[in-house]
């Protein structure tokens, strides 16, 4: 039988496997074979057949073509995205309990309006799993915490505790130990509504604030997103509000009863010591000396309002801003007053909203969407004299932060880095500012006011944050006291932001492009920083992005840059690493229970944004002829859309290793052009 004309076998299907035998020499198995289905699919037809069959007298040419066209379609994608004010600016998704505490925040301040809250009832019933349950990232099979909030936030909506999702929320969260099993801020919440006993959740004094900045305790050993945090919690702590609820709204049904108490287990000694000194400091917030604490509350109340920005915002991200807003509230503060309107507005503007409903984001990324886009693009071949690079240049200086923050209780060096959102004045930091450093030092040619001025005081500043281990953090210098990630208020294990591998590699890099070499004093302390920290496998594990796969990318690329020889061993124990973690389809993947267990590593379901930092890590070690390399290009080049974009439903971004995880809807389509244009260049330099 005729297989053209066969009813089992479509003419795609046929011309496809036509296509695969004609296809299968050696030069094109290797990696760089695509189907002339592909090319239909694509949109271009029998003719896209013919230019297929007429490029493969020359694979090598036929195999620029796809990237060339891969290229092309995303940078128009780009192109044509980009806001008219020059920057770009993707969805920052993270889980259900930023909206679910948005619907708790306006309850307690009794401000709850019904369309927004039915909208926001939407997304999370959209967002409940099979089981139940509600995840910190997608097909994690559920997290506990994550689910008591979405179930409470439903309830206080309005839902019906007998529907079927409440009915199904309620059951995994009984099978996981009820609110006993919670997080620390989950029960903070429930306590504020008289769900939860204060006493039972763990101390945060206020009088910490009074503590001087050089002090063993100070405020200032904290992360900055924890003292923006913990600063306005402790006054709501202090105060210990307790919202009555209706019988109606309250959780009770969450419990689970237990028929003995049992002794507590501590995971060490450290643990055990500081679980004693909560006990002690439960007794004096019970009993406070009043002159003390009066003095404590208004230093706190001093800080948060040195600490608003003029939008409202509150160190750019939703934990300092909802708390504040609640520890101003509970001293007083009307819903008029000009700070808390302020505030609510800032949280407004954090919020999303389409078909499935409307959600609060945890932060928002313009600057990093800007820098990580504009980068791709000239990677991908766009002059830096295109007029949406020349904007995208220019937006960026003029976000540049000229005044000093907490940053400086350590660092005394003069201002000059960069924030992750619109706004954020007090926190700039090292990630970023390096990213959008490289990004200006690739639009050189470009006629920006101030460029060079701004090039300049960002390289000085990033390089003022080296810590003295070597290393490089994101927000602060030396904020290495991880023991304050065994206080009991600290479940999250996210008190300090101590240097990293991934935001060391990434300052390496840049300073590899601004004509540092490794001779340099700050580059040698930061290499060894960074080999110190490689595994036994060869990789390194990464604190900003999921996970190993990140950290070696972010790595290799700072060593090569700043003039690591790439043949060394340990560079090519990381080669190795990335080259056996490829998936058989091409693609690399890591989930990110790799956290939790190290033995998945380097494992998971393939998405573009982890291929591409797999790929750029191969392309700055020379392996861009590599069986690998092209094998992952190719995987870049099939799964791109019509359209120019890439899917991807895993997260890939990491907020608190374990604990909070996040989807940069900017990552599967800005990483994935930037390695295809890294890749095209390396063949065209040829």
């Amino acid at each position: 039988m005729n297989p053209v004309t066969s009813k089992k076998e479509s003419s795609s299907d046929y011309l496809e496997r036509a296509f695969e035998g004609a296809f299968s020499s050696s030069d094109f198995s290797s990696g760089c074979r695509l189907s002339a289905f592909f090319q239909i699919e694509k949109g271009g037809g029998i003719s896209g057949f013919n230019e297929a069959a007429s490029l493969r007298l020359d694979s090598k040419a036929y195999w620029k073509q796809q990237v060339k066209k891969a290229v092309e379609s995303s940078s128009k994608f780009f192109l044509e995205t980009q806001n008219p004010e020059g920057y770009w600016w993707a969805e920052l998704e993270s889980n259900v309990t930023i909206t679910a505490e948005y619907i708790m925040l306006l309850h307690l301040l009794e401000i709850s309006e019904p369309e927004k809250e039915r909208s926001m009832v939407k997304y999370l019933l959209h967002e409940q799993t099979s089981n139940g349950s509600w995840g910190l990232c997608y097909g994690d099979g559920g997290d506990i915490s994550t689910t008591i909030e979405a179930y409470f936030a439903l309830k206080l909506a309005g839902e019906d505790p007998d529907s079927e999702p409440l009915r199904r929320a309620r059951g995994f969260i009984l099978s996981k130990g009820g609110i006993e099993s919670a997080r620390v801020f989950t029960k903070i919440w429930l306590a504020l509504f008289s769900q939860y006993d204060w006493d039972n959740v763990p101390s945060m004094p206020v009088e910490l604030v009074l503590l001087p900045s050089h002090f063993y305790f100070s405020i200032y050993e904290f992360s900055s997103w924890a003292r923006g945090t913990v600063v306005p919690l402790s006054i709501v702590l202090a105060i210990r509000p307790r919202y009555k609820l209706p019988d109606s709204k309250a959780v009770p049904e969450l419990y689970v009863k237990k028929a003995g108490s049992g002794s507590k287990r501590f995971p060490s000694m450290t643990h055990k010591l500081f679980y004693l000194f909560d006990r002690v400091a439960k007794a004096f917030e019970r009993h406070p000396i009043p002159s003390l604490r009066n003095r404590a509350v208004q230093a706190a109340e001093t800080w948060i309002l040195e600490h608003q920005e003029e939008t409202g915002d509150w160190g750019g991200i939703q934990p300092p801003m909802v708390y504040s807003i609640l520890a101003l509230h509970y001293m007083g503060y009307t819903l008029d007053h000009p700070v808390i309107e302020k505030g609510l507005e800032a949280l407004e503007g954090f919020c999303l909203e389409d078909e499935h409903g409307l959600r609060m984001q945890s932060c928002i990324s313009p600057v990093w969407d800007t820098a990580l886009t504009g980068l791709a693009l000239v990677e991908a071949g766009i002059s830096p004299e295109h007029p949406a690079l020349v904007k995208a240049t220019q937006w960026l200086l003029d976000k540049q932060i000229k005044k000093g923050g907490d940053w400086q209780v350590k660092n005394c060096c003069p201002p000059g880095g960069w924030a992750f959102e619109f706004v954020n004045n007090h926190y700039p930091d090292v990630d970023d500012s390096a990213v959008v450093l490289t990004t200006l030092h690739r639009m050189g040619t470009n006629q920006c006011g101030g460029l060079e001025c701004g090039k300049s005081m960002g390289m000085e500043w990033c390089l003022s944050m080296q810590s003295s281990c070597g290393g490089w953090a994101a927000f602060d210098r030396d904020n290495t006291m991880t023991i304050l990630n065994r206080i009991p208020f600290a479940d999250t294990e996210a008190m300090v932001d101590y240097p990293t591998a991934d935001v060391s590699g990434r300052v390496l890099e840049t300073m590899g492009y601004y004509g540092y070499d490794r001779s340099d004093r700050r580059a040698k302390r930061g290499i060894k920083f960074i080999k110190d920290l490689q595994e036994p496998d060869g990789a390194w594990w990464g604190r900003w992005g999921v996970n190993y796969i990140y950290g070696t990318w972010s790595v290799l690329r700072g060593l090569i840059s700043i003039g690591e020889d790439p043949k060394a061993p340990y560079i090519q124990a990381a080669v190795r690493w990335l080259k056996e973690h490829q998936n058989p389809d091409g693609g690399w993947g890591e989930t990110c229970e790799s956290y939790r267990y190290p033995q998945l590593r380097g494992k998971g379901a393939s998405t573009p944004s982890q291929t591409a930092w797999a790929l750029m890590g191969l392309l700055a070690c020379g392996e861009e002829h590599s069986p690998e390399v092209r094998k992952g290009v190719q995987y870049l080049v099939e799964t791109q859309k019509a359209d120019g974009t890439w899917d991807e439903k895993y997260f890939t971004g990491t907020g608190f290793p374990n604990h909070f995880y996040i989807r940069y809807r900017n990552y599967c389509n800005c990483f994935p052009l930037m390695a295809l244009g890294q890749y095209r260049r390396k063949l065209q330099e040829e």
